[in-house]
């Protein structure tokens, strides 16, 4: 667990703002005192931005510290979803779920974490999913992105452990927004939700809830946020051959330097 962070004042980006998740943890911090500034496609944000672009996203970090000052906390929320058989995918396909969902949030950590650690504090949120435990057939593209992002997540907080940024990763099961309804309309998908809904294993998560929790999680320098509660255990068992290289080798002379 990182320190603790008096949220009221600070100032946060929060990727893919204009709805669902990303507009809900918006708004919650901003009731808490919070200045965000919502980044994402649509218009009604301050910065407005095709995260699938990687020309725009080049040096994205820079341009809004030089229009908003520096960044407390970053958010990445942005994300795509991509349906139906993985043989029906095409290159294209492969590519913008592949850069939005996972590229995009690596390149901005890199862009942002430096400058972070050079002001000796901040918070990154990785929004990832229970999709990168388990996935149903429909996702595959979906589910492989977000474990992509949980890993990369899970290694960088080992070799920040020392650092003064905190890392939260957020992994959460269905929430009831349009990229769920999308979900839904492939039918052996809505079939894997439907049936452990049905056995009670994993209940639809509202996206205030999700608000919350993640907030609360930044101010309290908590390292994950992972709900329904009841399948959170999966995502940590996941966790544990990280854990135990950590522990194995984070004893040794140069730990200090990771």
């Amino acid at each position: 667990m990182h320190s603790k962070m008096e949220i009221d004042g600070t100032t946060w980006v929060v990727t893919g703002a204009s709805a669902g998740i990303g507009e809900a943890i918006t708004h919650e911090a901003r009731r808490r005192g919070v200045t965000v500034i919502g980044v994402a496609r649509r218009e009604g944000v301050e910065v407005r931005a095709d995260l699938a672009d990687p020309e725009v996203v080049e040096g994205l970090v820079e341009r809004i510290e030089e229009e908003h000052g520096p960044i407390d906390v970053w958010v990445n929320n942005a994300g795509v979803d991509a349906r139906g058989p993985f043989l029906d995918a095409s290159a294209d396909d492969v590519r913008a779920i592949q850069q939005i969902n996972l590229a995009t949030p690596i390149e901005l950590c890199r862009q942002v974490i430096p400058r972070m650690v050079r002001r000796n504090g901040g918070h990154v949120v990785n929004v990832s999913s229970m999709a990168s435990v388990a996935a149903f057939p429909g996702i595959v593209l979906y589910g492989s992105t977000k474990a992509g992002l949980s890993a990369f997540h899970r290694v960088l907080r080992t070799e920040l452990g020392r650092s003064p940024v905190g890392l939260t990763i957020v992994e959460i099961g269905p929430s009831p927004t349009d990229m769920l309804d999308r979900a839904y309309a492939h039918p052996p998908t809505e079939h894997g939700f439907r049936r452990l809904r049905r056995l009670l294993v994993l209940p639809e998560v509202d996206r205030v809830r999700v608000a919350t929790e993640v907030v609360d999680a930044v101010e309290a320098g908590r390292a994950a946020v992972r709900l329904p509660r009841r399948i959170a255990p999966a995502a940590w068992v996941v966790s544990v051959p990280q854990r135990l290289v950590d522990l194995l080798t984070l004893d040794r002379p140069d730990a200090a330097a990771r």
